[in-house]
């Protein structure tokens, strides 16, 4: 059984491994907001459980088993982070720290049964994927806003930036999960795009519509 502090690390490098194979040490210190050193401790005891591969100067990699546990904190995550906004009302950028504490419960039955609960979803509150009890996701298709161009249409389906700032910001634009959108322009100078929402046209800029995921349904 691993600690808070252990679980925590084996997330952060799950997440970090889907940019890049071998994970840098220095990456999960800054990921984590602690030192090197503190990683290299923690790295070494998560190495002798047999959760991760580290080989020195080359980075490191999670073990299957380590992989395994890193999927059910995600999905514990992210089923919590459903129940809070669906069930307790929360508003999606006040969910991911309370969900932070709820993941490290330990009960499989309480899991099991609030993932049946919540009619066993395929996504949290943000649009990520809610892996099953099997470690399965589901298959889900989506591009950057940024990389719309003029006249294409789609559906906002999910946000890959999870800071509360962002999600408020786009909270006030009405930029939340199942809008529909359309591309009006895109503006040379600095990439800022301009999009039809509903009734009325909504300017964002670029580095915004790079964070947002849409589903598209092409050119109208």
């Amino acid at each position: 059984m691993q600690s808070y502090t252990e679980e925590n690390y084996l997330k952060t490098i799950y997440h970090l491994a889907e940019k890049t194979i071998n994970v840098q040490t220095n990456a999960i210190a800054e990921q984590m907001q602690t030192k090197p050193a503190s990683v290299t401790d923690m790295i070494k005891k998560l190495a002798d459980k047999g959760l991760i591969d580290y080989i020195k100067y080359q980075g490191v990699t999670l073990t299957e088993t380590g992989k395994n546990t890193a999927i059910d904190i995600v999905r514990k995550h992210r089923l919590w982070e459903v129940f809070l906004v669906d069930k307790l009302n929360f508003k999606w950028d006040e969910v991911h720290d309370v969900a932070e504490e709820l993941e490290h419960i330990k009960s499989i039955e309480l899991i099991e049964r609030l993932d049946e609960f919540l009619g066993f979803p395929k996504a949290d509150p943000h649009g990520d994927p809610i892996p099953d009890k099997n470690g399965r996701f589901a298959k889900t298709q989506f591009i950057k806003l940024i990389e719309l161009k003029v006249g294409d249409s789609g559906t906002i389906t999910g946000v890959s930036q999870h800071s509360s700032p962002f999600l408020k910001h786009l909270e006030k634009l009405g930029l939340t999960l199942g809008k529909q959108i359309q591309v009006s322009d895109v503006t040379d100078f600095d990439g800022s795009v301009e999009i039809r929402l509903s009734d009325k046209q909504v300017n964002i800029s670029r580095e915004v519509a790079k964070h947002i995921l849409i589903s598209s349904n092409g050119k109208n």
